[in-house]
């Protein structure tokens, strides 16, 4: 049986522009627009040509895009306007774009109260905007805004909407969720209904997240007709979101009740690009990636339970319902106080260590994690101190820092004054190291680095070293409450490594983690050891 064709629309630098906090620059959107392209997917929108400046100047100089095809975005015609005489539907000509998409009312409430028209005037709107752009050669989308609220309050409205679009030469009809607040069974029932009306193979979804049913319902969609799906990277847009094409595109792939009945012209090989694409999003915007999003997010192959572990070692397909390699992800055994012998064997053996499963060192890092965890310490999101700690309970990491003493002073006159001294022992010779900051942690960052690059030894690691991040979690209540720190570090490689230090003081909580990350560096980095007299 011949397999129906799924086109996917981007619209990420359009509606995921709208997005609370987000203000994407030219730069952006090319570097976006790029991305997408080599993923392969059909449309990109571009934006709004003549909303804004940003907008504009992008369409006046187009991305270089392959196969996908280069979208404006703009709405229908005013009333009391001919198509030919209307600004916007000049700015979305004057774009230059092979396809245009043309939002429109599809409900009559939003009719009467939003445009202040008549339901004929509306539907004149549509019909003229649609003629417009199909008598300009372009492939011409209609966005049918709020059409299942609309369809809800007045069915035969709704699609007389779509038919005025249709019958005028529109490539496609997107049925529009517009307010996010329908069910999937609901748009399954609609959308049925709906291609007795117009054909299937000219009908998208357009789905917001404000019910968290975006991809259900997109998917909900296509199972009852519709061809053509629209959404964002990592669900980006208004209020909730829009459907989250990242969780969309490996659902058609990998599940087999839509790869057996449907393909995409995405290449199954570009599917591995899709974590990098979701990550790089969340670069540009400068905000930390949703651990816990489906199919990319750094979660979505951790395993934290002893029992989960010990199963995924087996056979992975225990706990993960696809291959995380099929994203670009990877698989991320996580230790903890749930943790097992299993979680402890597959973390060494990611670092390179080859132990008996029955020695009883084993036993020993588990029950040290778990004393910890105890006393406020969290593996979870610590990778480097617990590397440090299962190679030392080993044998494995060479004393580097032995730490004498240590003062902080914070003082205020004209300004606030933060200077710390760190007393090390190397060699057998006192390193005395002294150094100001903005606060204590920096203080003392400075201070132990910029000296300890005057110690030969140790003089070549440090100089690349950067504190990325630092994260104080308090952990219970009361004047002696225990304070966790987590530090993300890295350096010229640009890969991160977090540690952890806990107590009831928050310097000495501090200083518990950056020492950490400083062992860290010099032992990944195989640097000599202290060679202090015993």
């Amino acid at each position: 049986m011949k397999k129906e064709k799924i086109y996917i629309f981007d619209t990420t630098l359009r509606d995921g522009a709208q997005t609370e906090g987000v203000d994407f620059s030219i730069e952006d959107k090319n570097k976006i627009a790029s991305v997408l392209s080599q993923i392969g997917v059909d449309y990109i929108e571009g934006g709004w040509p003549g909303a804004n400046p940003v907008d504009t100047n992008f369409f006046s100089t187009p991305p270089k895009l392959n196969k996908s095809i280069f979208t404006a975005f703009g709405m229908t015609k005013k009333t009391g306007r001919s198509a030919d005489n209307d600004p916007g539907l000049a700015s979305l000509i004057n774009a230059n774009t092979p396809a245009v998409c043309v939002v429109g009312k599809a409900w009559d409430f939003h009719v009467k109260i939003a445009l202040g028209i008549k339901k004929d005037e509306n539907l004149e709107n549509i019909k003229e905007t649609a003629k417009h752009f199909v008598k300009n050669k372009k492939e011409f989308l209609f966005d049918a805004e709020h059409f299942f609220d609309g369809y809800k309050a007045n069915p035969d409205y709704a699609l007389d909407c779509l038919k005025q679009a249709y019958n005028a030469g529109a490539r496609w009809l997107v049925l529009c969720d517009t307010n996010g607040g329908t069910l999937p069974h609901e748009v399954s029932e609609i959308v049925s209904k709906v291609t007795k009306v117009i054909p299937g193979k000219n009908l998208g979804i357009h789905a917001h997240n404000d019910t968290e049913n975006a991809v259900a319902n997109s998917l909900a969609a296509i199972q009852s007709g519709a061809r053509q799906i629209q959404g964002t990277i990592n669900g980006l847009g208004e209020r909730c979101g829009n459907a989250n094409l990242m969780s969309i595109i490996p659902t058609l792939f990998l599940k087999k009740s839509f790869s057996d009945k449907f393909e995409v012209n995405i290449k199954k090989d570009k599917l591995s690009s899709l974590t990098e694409c979701s990550r790089l999003l969340d670069e540009i915007l400068n905000r930390k990636p949703n651990k816990n999003m489906a199919y990319v997010g750094a979660s979505a192959f951790s395993h934290k339970g002893g029992l989960h572990v010990s199963a995924v070692q087996k056979d992975p397909k225990t706990y993960e319902h696809v291959d995380p390699k099929l994203i670009g992800n990877h698989r991320n055994i996580i230790v903890s106080n749930q943790a097992g012998r299993s979680n402890i064997l597959s973390r060494l053996e990611k670092y390179g260590v080859t132990i008996d499963s029955k020695d009883p060192k084993v036993q020993k890092i588990l029950d040290e994690v778990k004393d910890r965890e105890f006393s406020g310490y969290s593996y979870d999101g610590a990778d480097a101190s617990f590397e440090l700690l299962a190679n030392r309970l080993l044998g494995k990491v060479p004393d580097y820092l032995k730490v004498q003493s240590y003062n902080v002073n914070v003082s205020k006159s004209e300004r606030i004054q933060t200077k710390a001294n760190v007393v090390f022992l190397i060699d057998g010779k006192k390193i005395e190291c002294n150094g100001e900051g903005n606060g204590p942690v920096n203080a003392l960052d400075n201070a132990i680095r910029s000296n300890l690059n005057k110690v030969k030894k140790y003089s070549n690691f440090f100089s690349d070293l950067k504190l990325l991040d630092y994260k104080v979690r308090i952990l219970n209540t009361g004047t002696g409450a225990t304070t966790r720190v987590l530090i993300e570090s890295t350096d010229k490689t640009g890969v991160s490594w977090f540690t952890v230090g806990v107590s009831p003081n928050i310097i000495e909580a501090s200083f518990k983690a950056l020492i950490d990350s400083l062992d860290y560096k010099l032992y990944k980095e195989k640097a000599p050891a202290n060679l202090n007299e015993k």
